[in-house]
């Protein structure tokens, strides 16, 4: 089926009609991500078309090579910037994104840390051989059971995320025999996103403590013979482009830094993560290294304004180091040309959807999108990219343009999707979620077994063990 030539169909503001439909923005696909000889995809030495052979769509494909490059050169960035003014930093890897355990392995093998926020996270991260020291440990409902799970495995800094924790921490440090490093969170009233940010005095949700309390509540967790006090933490957005809004932040948290160090040292502060990705040609994130030297440089001054040394640093990357490292393969079902007020919009339905991944339902996010099984000639078609859901809502690109001859059978790619897909997926519909695949110099691998139908069978206790026949209750005086 060919399409007709784009027509004035609504698209955003930002999308142009490409010059060539098969082309590949550079900071939106993997540096390893080109087209061999025939066209197709090929992803760290291995062609879509083979990894959709051998291992099925949808499939989400990871460069290990690239998540490991971006690791080591966000540890780099910061590593640069503390020591220019004369500081040390930790880079943990946020988990949340995506948490495995080969990733695990893959960024404390470049040597950072890793932040967990569930007892689930913990688990992996513990399984995978990551030092309990090098751990951080997020989250704002942390059951008792996880607390004393954190404490027991000798987790490095349990993160405190509300005036309760303070005594559930220092109860469980307390029994297990050991001072438990802490951290607090607080709010800083600044919220960010892309190149812009929000200053607000104070800041309603359901994570850390208003910030004028953090110096109260800094206090009490000293009080507490089983605690050790690291510092403040603080995280004010995600899909960050730059370091204005973490500039403003740590200016705010530093007041209390400040007061809180003239009581007793305060050996670091922690800014948090929230670096942003390409996902479309564009969006233009700032170089890691600029945002490190603009981060760090605003933190120095303010140092100096308040007369205190510059603490040890800690920040938590996550989207920025796995989101460009993957991309997810579909495989086309059906292509519809559907009338639309002032044109026609071409709906391209592929074999997953919102179970596979979650954020342009739940956030509107914006993604693109490629042939990945072959090129072709023919001329841009604006196109949305659907699932196969129940759900009108059940979009994986909103709008983007492909050649106007995509047809069912073709391969589709998604870059960026290293983030939040894997870790949101769902079975929806009861759609098995897909496998994990990691690609390096050509060899492909699975690092997440992807679920079956059978699987999803085995799960149902009323088909695995169906319910017995209804017992009869013999009541006295009645015959049986």
């Amino acid at each position: 089926m060919r399409f007709p030539v784009a027509s004035p169909a609504p698209v955003p503001g930002w999308l142009r009609v490409p010059v060539d439909a098969n082309a590949l923005a550079p900071l939106v696909w993997p540096s390893t991500a080109t087209r061999d000889d025939a066209g197709r995809l090929v992803v760290a030495g291995r062609d879509a078309a083979s990894l959709a052979a051998e291992f099925g769509t949808p499939l989400y494909v990871v460069d290990e090579a690239e998540a490991r490059a971006r690791a080591a050169r966000i540890k780099r960035a910061f590593d640069d910037a503390a020591a220019s003014v004369g500081t040390t930093v930790t880079v943990y890897y946020a988990g949340k994104a995506f948490l495995s355990g080969a990733i695990v392995r893959w960024v404390t093998d470049e040597g950072l840390a890793v932040d967990v926020c569930t007892g689930g996270e913990l688990a992996v991260a513990l399984a995978a051989g990551a030092d309990p020291a090098r751990l951080g440990f997020h989250g704002n409902n942390k059951s008792i059971a996880e607390i004393e799970r954190g404490v027991g495995a000798g987790v490095g800094a349990i993160v405190i995320d509300s005036e309760i924790e303070i005594e559930r921490v220092a109860d469980a440090a307390a029994r297990a025999g050991r001072v438990q490093a802490v951290r607090l969170r607080v709010n800083s009233g600044v919220h960010a996103s892309t190149h812009e940010f929000l200053a607000t005095a104070h800041e309603d949700q359901k994570f850390g403590v208003s910030l004028d309390r953090a110096v109260e509540l800094g206090t009490r967790i000293r009080s507490h013979p089983s605690l050790h006090f690291l510092g403040l933490h603080c995280h004010i957005g995600s899909q960050i482009f730059d370091s204005a809004g973490f500039a403003e932040s740590a200016e705010r948290l530093l007041a209390a830094h400040a007061e809180l160090s003239r009581l007793a040292p305060v050996p670091e502060l922690n800014l948090g993560g929230g670096f942003g990705i390409a996902y479309t040609s564009v969006d233009e994130p700032a170089p890691i290294e600029e945002i490190a030297a603009g981060i760090v440089r605003a933190v120095a001054i303010g140092c100096r304004e308040h007369d205190v040394p510059v603490p040890k640093l800690a920040f938590e990357p996550g989207r920025s180091i796995i989101g460009p490292a993957g991309v997810t393969l579909y495989t086309v079902g059906t292509v519809k040309p559907v009338p639309i007020e002032g044109g026609v919009r071409h709906y391209v339905s592929v074999d997953g959807g919102m179970s596979d991944n979650a954020r342009t339902a739940l956030y509107g996010a914006e993604y693109s999108a490629r042939l990945a099984s072959r090129v072709s000639a023919a001329a841009p078609a604006l196109v949305r990219v659907a699932g196969k859901h129940c759900e009108s809502g059940d979009i994986v690109v909103d709008a983007e343009y492909l050649p106007g001859d995509v047809a069912p059978g073709d391969l589709l790619a998604v870059p960026a999707t290293g983030a939040y897909c894997w870790s949101l997926a769902s079975n929806y519909n009861h759609v098995p979620r897909p496998p994990v695949v990691a690609v390096r110099e050509g060899v492909a691998r699975v690092i997440v077994h992807g679920e079956t139908e059978a699987g999803l069978l085995a799960r149902d206790a009323g088909l695995t063990a169906p319910d017995a026949p209804p017992t009869v209750r013999l009541v006295e005086g009645n015959p049986a």
